[in-house]
C-alpha cells in the first residue's frame, strides 16, 4: 500500500543509493544506470565534489526570498551567460517552469508588437513539460488526454521540416516565436538536419519572431557541447531553457535570454518562491565547475561515438531495427514495433534503460561513464533485442 499518486509505471526495484554510473537497491543489487535519471545525473550519483558543496551550503544558507540580493544566484547567472552566449538568466526550479517563462516572454514580445492573439510555432512529437501550457505546446496527445481545454496559441508543424515552418509563417502573421527542442528527446531522439536550426533562425529574423530553444534534455554537455545549438557555428537563439543536468539532481533550471528579450519582464511581472535559492545555485555552479575541470563535453562526445558504433556494429541489418541515431550520449534505437518489455529484460540483466514513443530505446548514460560501462550497456541492449525479437 502506498499513499502516493499512481502517476508512474514504476519498475519493480527499490533504489536507495547511487555511486557513479550505478544505482543500488535495498538488497545491495547494483544496476548500471543508462538513463541517468532521464538525463539529470550527468555527473553520476553521489559525486564527491557536489556532495561536499551541497553539505557545506546547507550549513550556511539554504533559502531566503528573492527580495534580497543573492550572490550565488548572480554568480550562476554569470556562469550561464558565459556558457550560452546569452545575456540574462531567470533561475527557476524545473524545466517546466523555464518553459513557462519562455512562453510568457513570447506573449510580452507579441503585445509589444500590438498582437493580441499571438501564436507560437511548435513541432509534432515535441515535449515541453507537464504544466497546462507545457502540454499544450507539446506534440503528444497522450499527455494531453483529459486536460482540455488546452491553452490556445500554438501552430504545429513536423519537426525538422523547414518548408512546413515557412508555410506556417506565411499563413499566420501572428506567429511571434518558434519553440523547438534542438534535439527531440521524448519524441524518440530525433536529430534534425544540419540546416534546420539555422533556417529557423533566418525565418525568425525575417518575421521579427523569437527563436526559443528547449535544451532541457540536450543541454549541459549531453551532446558534447554545453548546448546542442552550439554544434552550429554562429547560431544564437533569443531564448534558451535549461534544467535537468544543471543541478545533477538538485531541482534548478533557467530561462536564458538576450538582453532585449529579458528586458520585457519588469519587477513583479514574473517570480518564483524557491527558484534561485542559494543551495540550488551552489549545486549548479559546482556542476558547471566540475564539467569544465573534467572536460565532460569531450568525454560525452567520445563515449557517444563508442556507444553508437558498437550498437550499429551488432544491430544494423536486423529486421526489427529501423534506425540507430543520436548525438553525444543522447542515443535512440528505433524498432519497428512497440518494445516496452525491453525495460524489464535489461533490468534483469542489471541495466536500467528507457523506452520512449513506444518503440525507441532511449539511452542517456551519465557523462562520466567509463568505456567498460559503455560496452556493458551496449552488450545488454544488443542481447535483449536479439533474444526477444531475433531468436
Amino acid at each position: 500500500m502506498t499513499h502516493l499518486f499512481d502517476t508512474y509505471a514504476r519498475m519493480p526495484v527499490r533504489i536507495v543509493r547511487g555511486e557513479g554510473a550505478w544505482l543500488i537497491d535495498e538488497k545491495g543489487q547494483r544496476y548500471l544506470d543508462a538513463i541517468s535519471g532521464i538525463g539529470v545525473c550527468s555527473l553520476g550519483h553521489a559525486h564527491p565534489k557536489l556532495a561536499r558543496a551541497i553539505a557545506e551550503q546547507a550549513h550556511k544558507l539554504i533559502h531566503t526570498a528573492n527580495i534580497v540580493e543573492l550572490p550565488l544566484q548572480e554568480q550562476l547567472g554569470d556562469a550561464l551567460a558565459d556558457i550560452s552566449g546569452l545575456d540574462r538568466a531567470f533561475i527557476a526550479n524545473s524545466g517546466a517552469e523555464a518553459i513557462e517563462c519562455a512562453l510568457k516572454l513570447s506573449r510580452l514580445h507579441a503585445h509589444g508588437k500590438g498582437i493580441d492573439t499571438p501564436a507560437v510555432l511548435v513541432a509534432e512529437h515535441s515535449f515541453h513539460g507537464r504544466t497546462l501550457a507545457g502540454i499544450s505546446a507539446s506534440g503528444n496527445a497522450a499527455i494531453q488526454a483529459g486536460y482540455g481545454p488546452l491553452v490556445d496559441g500554438f501552430v504545429r508543424v513536423p519537426f525538422g521540416d523547414t518548408g512546413a515552418a515557412e508555410r506556417a509563417f506565411a499563413e499566420n502573421p501572428n506567429i511571434v516565436a518558434v519553440l523547438v527542442e534542438s534535439i527531440q528527446g521524448e519524441g524518440g531522439v530525433h536529430v534534425p538536419l544540419e540546416d534546420y536550426l539555422p533556417s529557423l533562425r533566418r525565418l525568425c529574423d525575417k518575421h521579427d519572431a523569437l527563436l526559443m530553444l528547449d535544451e532541457i534534455q540536450s543541454g549541459m554537455n549531453r551532446t558534447g557541447r554545453w548546448f546542442a545549438y552550439q554544434h552550429h557555428d554562429a547560431l544564437q537563439p533569443d531564448v534558451v531553457t535549461v534544467a535537468k543536468a544543471l543541478g545533477n539532481g538538485v531541482p534548478v533550471a533557467a530561462c536564458l535570454a538576450r538582453e532585449e528579450v529579458a528586458a520585457l519582464m519588469k519587477p513583479g511581472s514574473h517570480g518564483t518562491t524557491f527558484g534561485g535559492n542559494p543551495l540550488a545555485c551552489r549545486a549548479a555552479l559546482t556542476v558547471i565547475d566540475v564539467m569544465r575541470e573534467e572536460s565532460i563535453g569531450e568525454r560525452a562526445e567520445r563515449a557517444g561515438r563508442r556507444l553508437v558504433d558498437t550498437l550499429r556494429q551488432h544491430l544494423e541489418g536486423l529486421a526489427p531495427i529501423r534506425d540507430i541515431r543520436g548525438r553525444g550520449l543522447m542515443v535512440g534505437i528505433e524498432l519497428d514495433r512497440d518494445c516496452a518489455e525491453l525495460k524489464a529484460d535489461a533490468l534483469a540483466a542489471g541495466v536500467i534503460i528507457n523506452v520512449t514513443r513506444g518503440r525507441t530505446v532511449r539511452l542517456l548514460p551519465p557523462l562520466i561513464v567509463s568505456d567498460k560501462e559503455i560496452d556493458r550497456i551496449a552488450e545488454v541492449v544488443v542481447h535483449c533485442i536479439r533474444e526477444r525479437y531475433c531468436p
